[in-house]
């Protein structure tokens, strides 16, 4: 540990969803622990929404369950996962205190036992509540982004996800980009670096401008600003939706094979998940059948119920 004050490290080694579904845990943490040098263990490349998030002072650039460079924080807490990796990376971090679930190869440490039926983001809330913090599963949205670098009011078809399993077909975004195109909605195509030939796959496909495409040509700061002045998001399950339910922007999201109940958006809000109720293999190199019986005038019913009434 360096500086005066002690060190809070929180591990969530994952994606941009990952850590979007654990903002109310950090904030929790981070109001629990008022005297203490929060660091957070996560990938670097999601440090330009650590000011969104606020109440973080450090990152260390770590992806997966570990190892994690650094020493004898005063507590260590997990919200990584249910493997004992994780675990057993904090603990090599010599902490003074563990916060964790219970794990049944990792003896010694006392928290929760894990719920997979959980939803992602009550599930380390929960945690918490175990160990007395507590937090609150509202507690999503981030803060002031900035002005939209396209001006406002688009609507932005992101095809990617990090998983086959979680992909709907390219063709099918390209119809539902194509139509709403056709109604007087301008439409964007967005995605990561490594997703830029589907994005410009989707854009040629629906017919659109190469301008259209913004996929490897935004920062994650610039497209929190575009998705918080958009007029709707289209995406499957993957960090997108969530971070249309952190900045408040509707947003019609293909669920498949997890169930929203687990991973989708707050029921209640802007949001509509769509789910064909079949549940499956999320790791798999292919389209999940069940995501492949969401068809296209599904969607775009649902694109139409929430553009039409405006709902912010």
């Amino acid at each position: 540990m360096t500086g005066e004050r002690p060190a809070l490290l929180v591990l969530r080694g994952l994606r941009l969803g990952d850590l979007l579904t654990a903002v109310p845990a950090l904030r929790a943490l981070r109001r629990a622990h008022p005297n203490h040098r929060l660091v957070l263990a996560t990938p670097a490349y999601l440090g330009g929404l650590l000011p969104l998030i606020g109440g973080i002072d450090e990152l260390v650039d770590v992806s997966g369950p570990g190892p994690v460079p650094f020493e004898t924080p005063d507590v260590a807490v997990n919200l990584h996962g249910s493997g004992p990796e994780s675990l057993m990376a904090l603990r090599r971090t010599r902490p003074g205190r563990v916060l964790s679930h219970a794990h049944p190869g990792v003896p010694g440490v006392e928290g929760p036992t894990w719920r997979p039926e959980a939803h992602e983001v009550s599930r380390w809330c929960a945690m918490l509540e175990w160990y007395g913090i507590p937090a609150d599963p509202g507690d999503l949205e981030l803060g002031e982004t900035g002005a939209s670098p396209l001006g406002g009011g688009e609507v932005l078809v992101h095809p990617g996800a990090s998983a086959r399993a979680r992909q709907w077909p390219p063709e099918r975004f390209a119809r539902v980009a194509a139509e709403l195109t056709r109604a007087g909605h301008r439409v964007v195509i967005t995605g990561g670096v490594t997703e830029t030939a589907l994005a410009r796959h989707v854009a040629a496909a629906a017919g659109l401008p190469e301008d259209a495409v913004l996929a490897g040509h935004t920062d994650l700061p610039g497209v929190a600003a575009l998705t918080r002045h958009a007029a709707l998001v289209v995406c499957g399950d993957t960090g997108m939706s969530h971070l249309a339910t952190a900045v408040g922007t509707p947003s019609v999201v293909l669920c498949g094979p997890v169930p929203p109940a687990r991973w989708g958006p707050p029921e209640g809000g802007p949001h509509r998940a769509l789910w064909a109720g079949r549940t499956g293999d999320p790791h798999a190199d292919r389209p999940d059948p069940g995501l492949l019986e969401i068809g296209v005038p599904e969607v775009l019913d649902a694109a139409w119920s929430l553009l039409e009434v405006g709902v912010r």
